[in-house]
């Protein structure tokens, strides 16, 4: 009996959390017209926010993927003094709140700090710029890539490295052809979700680069200005783009735990 009202509670709280997310985003999806939602993809303003806020997202995602791709690495497979603290500090973007990412790296690449006036004499703009945004959307993105791709590394066997190292091979031939061959799916989900992350930023992008607009400063722009009238059919392209994203996340993320499931059947034979 215990069992079954247990059942109840979460069958109740899960269609109360489903209902929590999707009535508001049906109703803001519903709201526009269809008229109004060719009308705005349109329109070239609309059109070159979505653009950028894709270009600057990939970007960003590459970024993350270059440099924190060893990190991951480490992570995954070093035992060393001070390794909570890497993780700690690896994590702090996700809680920090977004207007004081954006503060605090104006105060790093502004003016009044000598990196900002480095590249300015350098001719490197930063701020008001879109490798302002990029740098926002890689902070921001960062350690929702690095998570995914240690755990991507931490899933393949050491013993499969330390074969591939004793028949001669180098640890970078090693890391090339058999770790992350093994390990892309969780390389590529976490690309995604920085990916999806860097999209979604709004707080700290207001802060560095106001213009140009990305999506979501352009939909904050025009709610200001007009309403909701204008800034929906804007938010609900934005969803669509994210929407398209995460699903490419769960395709990706599917075939990625098949293949773990494979691994421990195999190991187990």
């Amino acid at each position: 009996m215990r069992k079954e009202s247990f059942l109840w509670f979460a069958l109740g709280s899960s269609f109360i959390v489903l209902l929590f997310i999707t009535v508001p985003l049906l109703r803001m999806v519903s709201a526009p017209t269809l008229s109004s939602l060719w009308e705005t993809i349109r329109d070239p303003e609309v059109y070159r926010s979505i653009w950028l806020s894709l270009y600057t997202g990939i970007s960003a995602a590459l970024i993350c993927f270059v440099f924190g791709t060893p990190l991951a690495y480490l992570l995954a497979r070093s035992e060393f003094h001070g390794k909570k603290i890497v993780e700690a500090i690896v994590d702090l973007p996700i809680v920090i709140p977004h207007p004081v990412v954006g503060i605090a790296l104006l105060g790093l690449v502004g003016k009044n700090f000598w990196l900002g006036r480095v590249m300015q004499e350098l001719g490197v703009r930063i701020v008001g710029s879109p490798a302002g945004i990029i740098m926002v959307m890689t902070f921001v993105g960062l350690p929702f890539y690095l998570q995914a791709a240690k755990e991507g590394f931490a899933s393949v066997s050491p013993r499969l490295e330390h074969v591939s190292r004793s028949l001669g091979a180098s640890m970078f031939a090693t890391f090339v052809g058999v770790t992350f061959p093994l390990a892309w799916r969780s390389i590529l989900s976490g690309i995604i979700m920085c990916c999806a992350r860097a999209i979604s930023e709004f707080g700290a992008i207001v802060i560095i680069a106001y213009h140009p607009m990305i999506a979501p400063v352009l939909m904050f722009e025009r709610f200001q200005s007009f309403g909701l009238r204008y800034s929906q059919p804007v938010a609900v392209w934005l969803i669509v783009v994210c929407l398209l994203l995460f699903l490419s996340l769960r395709l990706v993320g599917g075939g990625a735990q098949k293949v773990r499931s494979g691994r421990r059947a195999g190991s187990r034979v």
